[in-house]
C-alpha cells in the first residue's frame, strides 16, 4: 500500500489572470515539436520562422525566448495576457501543479505567496493534480 501525498485532500487553484507566472526571474519554458507547431500556427509563421524568432536552443531542447527582464516573449505588458494562450505550452497549462511546488506543504505555501490564484478557487482532487503533475517534471 502506497502512502498518499500530503495534498491527498486536494488543492485549490483558479488563475487570477495576473500574469505573474509569465514574468520575473529568467528561466526556461520548454517547448516540444507539437507545441512549437501549434504556436507557430497561432502567430501565422512557419515552424522555422517561429523557432528563429521565438525560441532558443538549450542543448538538444528548445525554450521560449525571454525579454531582458526575464518576462516571456509572449507576455503582453499592456493587457497582461499571453499572446498565444490558446496554444500555450504544457508547462504553462500545468501551473501550479509542478513537482517543485508540491514537494512539501511549505513549497505549496511559497507558491501561494507568489501566485494569487494558488490556494483559491476550484478544488482540484488528487487524481487531477497527479495527472497534471506527471505532464511536466519541473
Amino acid at each position: 500500500m502506497t502512502d498518499k501525498p500530503w495534498y491527498k485532500d486536494g488543492l485549490k487553484f483558479k488563475c487570477s489572470g495576473c500574469g505573474d507566472c509569465c514574468t520575473g526571474a529568467p528561466g526556461y519554458v520548454w517547448v516540444n515539436q507539437e507545441e512549437m507547431n501549434m504556436m507557430a500556427e497561432e502567430v501565422d509563421l512557419s515552424l522555422e520562422e517561429f523557432q528563429d524568432q521565438y525560441t532558443r536552443k538549450i542543448g538538444i531542447r528548445r525554450s521560449l525566448k525571454e525579454f531582458g527582464n526575464g518576462d516571456c516573449v509572449f507576455f503582453d505588458h499592456e493587457t497582461r495576457k499571453c499572446e498565444v494562450y490558446a496554444a500555450r505550452p504544457r508547462q504553462c497549462k500545468t501551473w501550479p501543479f509542478w513537482d517543485s511546488n508540491l514537494r512539501t506543504p511549505k513549497d505549496w505555501e511559497q507558491t501561494c505567496e507568489e501566485c494569487p490564484g494558488s490556494g483559491t478557487g476550484k478544488l482540484y482532487q488528487l487524481e487531477e493534480i497527479e495527472a497534471l503533475r506527471k505532464i511536466m517534471k519541473i
